[in-house]
């Protein structure tokens, strides 16, 4: 009977985290959202952007680097851990997933890794990241890619599965906490 409250206890409280981390997205500011999730233990870096609607799961084990930009209706799943380096551009409508389930598993069991985004990552709108994927620096994933497994450094890949299409200029510079408007 102890075990069965517990239980129930654990599932109100993820249940709870659950719902205001979908509302932290639905608010306005940039600011805002960033101090809520900061307040859920979120490490979250100078001059970034995250913008409304995007979703968190696990935001105690989410890493985003200075000046990266998370676009609208973004998914980051953190539950397994989740790092985004610095002068990311996550675009609009990008999933990155740490944890699925396992579909040979007789309980579906619950699996999965972290995922690390290097500097200078550009995810292109309704790119999609699976667990344990690594995307080097300064590589490009096309829009509606799957990567599936790790990306080399100042890559572009495309396609489902993604599979590299070009290479990336190595000398990047750009800032792109300079472009974020802090009201949005």
């Amino acid at each position: 009977m102890l075990q069965n409250m517990d239980n129930n206890i654990n599932k109100l409280q993820t249940a709870f985290i659950y719902m205001a981390c979908a509302t932290i997205g639905l608010l306005p500011f940039h600011t805002i959202r960033i101090a809520l999730l900061r307040a859920l233990k979120a490490k979250i870096g100078k001059k970034v952007g995250i913008y409304r609607g995007f979703e968190v799961r696990s935001p105690w084990k989410l890493k985003i680097g200075n000046s990266s930009v998370i676009g609208h209706n973004a998914l980051l799943d953190a539950r397994r851990g989740l790092t985004i380096g610095n002068n990311v551009n996550l675009s609009n409508e990008v999933m990155i997933w740490t944890s699925h389930h396992d579909y040979n598993s007789a309980v579906f069991e619950t699996v999965g890794k972290e995922v690390i985004i290097e500097d200078y990552v550009w995810l292109c709108s309704r790119a999609v990241i699976l667990p344990g994927v690594t995307i080097g620096r300064g590589a490009v994933v096309a829009a509606g890619a799957v990567v599936t497994r790790d990306v080399a450094p100042f890559t572009v890949v495309g396609g489902v599965p993604a599979k590299p299409i070009a290479t990336r200029n190595r000398e990047l510079i750009y800032d792109l906490g300079d472009g974020v408007i802090p009201i949005i």
